[in-house]
């Protein structure tokens, strides 16, 4: 550990969720914890990696819970330091008490994300899997579980150390050439460095589209529901959620304002908001929730433009159309094919793909679930796939373009030498080789509290 970077001091927390439980867990980590073991379970020597049944007593020697206690001894720990779990009673009252104790003995309160913090800085994880421990704690289906724990294992920090193995190779056969520049370009020849240099690109627009699945995974999609009133948007919401969400009536303007709810299709996360029908009002309630839907496309990644198939694409919806943001990908979704007799289904359209569906009896609902996956790119749970952020598809884009640079400037080795150490700085960023202080910071903070 460096003591530079992190302060030598013993943390603590309620490792466990929050409310009344079976089972409370509370977790300390720091140098040398063996007596405070022993303070806590009344003089004790807990065998390492061992369960210990034991009272916890406070500092007049007077129990306050009973459990196990299990002592691992750094640095064979989960943060490289001793670590120390108390397995008590899961109830608020008993859980806090037995923190305040903690505390007593010398603890500190741990701050979010600490635990797994310490463990990167003591070279436990690497960042990666540092982030892949709070996305399976965070997984939304089995599928991201799945993922997110390839991560923790290592799958996607190895494959970055592979890459950065193979322009560590290149950089050492391309900065020798700087000493003998009467021969630099046939040597590069010789060594076949453009063959690598194509390789190493290959390998890197795997890794990315491995990534970028792995974001969507983990990120899903937002996807606006917009409309005339009336035209079942609600009910639409409704029947991709599976569930009464929103209200419905044939009452024009029941919903005045956003409704969200998050649902599964494959296992990706699509997040989905109903909005206010937009018209003209004097409805102040209604003219409010007008705003929040205006709002809420802005920030969307897709629209579904709901139309009534009976009257179609009227001049109101046309105008519709031309007030969305000009790059917001959209769909249009024919509803109510069960009373106008069209058949339900996917259509190709000049402006683009849209489905004709019923959401009272579903028909031509799946195949709007397909299309949803189609345009956010998902390609399915493919072999090797792995969590990524938003962070680490921007490190993979920098390295990509350095290599590129380091193709253009293939005659000018200096230069070619510099871009293939900053593709190598890139992806060193994404397991944490090179990164930051304050990163790490923002990164941690997001985690929660025992983790």
């Amino acid at each position: 550990m460096n003591p530079l970077r992190y302060p030598e001091s013993t943390i603590a927390a309620v490792a466990t969720a929050p409310g009344r439980g079976g089972v409370g867990v509370i977790r300390v980590s720091g140098r040398a914890l063996l007596p405070f073991a022993q303070a806590i379970s009344g003089g004790k020597t807990p065998k390492p990696r061992y369960a210990t049944y034991t009272d916890f007593h406070d500092a007049a020697g007077e129990p306050i819970d009973n459990g196990l206690m299990l002592y691992f001894p750094g640095p064979h720990s989960f943060t490289g330091e001793d670590v120390l779990e108390l397995q008590g009673h899961g109830g608020p009252v008993v859980m806090q008490m037995l923190l305040a104790r903690c505390v007593e003995l010398g603890a500190r309160l741990a701050e979010p994300g600490e635990f797994t913090k310490r463990a990167f800085l003591n070279d436990k994880l690497d960042l990666a899997q540092a982030e892949s421990v709070a996305d399976l704690i965070d997984a939304s289906s089995a599928t991201a579980a799945r993922s997110a724990l390839k991560s923790l294992k290592g799958a996607f920090s190895h494959d970055i150390h592979q890459l950065v193995d193979h322009l560590i190779t290149l950089r050492m056969l391309t900065e020798a050439t700087l000493d003998f520049p009467e021969e630099d370009v046939d040597f590069l020849e010789a060594a076949d460095a453009r063959g690598q240099l194509h390789r190493i690109r290959a390998e890197l627009d795997a890794v990315l589209g491995h990534a970028r699945q792995g974001a969507i995974l983990r990120e899903g999609m937002h996807v606006v529901l917009v409309g005339e009133p009336n035209v079942g948007k609600s009910s639409l919401m409704n029947a991709l959620a599976g569930d009464e969400i929103a209200i419905v009536t044939d009452i024009a303007g029941t919903t005045r304002d956003t409704v969200r709810e998050e649902i599964l299709i494959d296992g990706v996360p699509v997040h989905v908001i109903d909005t206010a029908g937009l018209r003209e009002t004097e409805d102040v309630v209604e003219k409010i929730g007008i705003e929040r839907t205006w709002a809420a496309v802005g920030k969307a990644d897709l629209a579904l433009v709901l139309v009534d198939s009976r009257s179609g694409v009227t001049a109101s919806v046309e105008a519709l159309l031309e007030r969305l943001p000009p790059a917001l990908p959209r769909v249009t979704v024919y509803n109510k094919v069960d009373l106008s007799g069209e058949a339900a289904g996917q259509i190709e359209e000049e402006n683009g793909p849209a489905v004709r569906l019923s959401a009272r009896t579903m028909a031509g609902v799946p195949e709007l679930r397909a299309l949803l996956l189609k345009a956010i790119g998902w390609h399915g749970a493919e072999e090797g796939l792995y969590l990524a952020r938003e962070r680490h598809l921007d490190a993979l884009r920098r390295a990509r373009a350095h290599l590129d640079a380091a193709e253009a400037a293939y005659q000018q080795i200096e230069l070619m030498a510099e871009e293939l150490r900053m593709a190598q700085s890139a992806l060193s960023e994404i397991t944490g080789e090179f990164t930051p202080d304050d990163l790490l910071g923002v990164i941690f903070s997001r985690f929660c509290i025992g983790k």
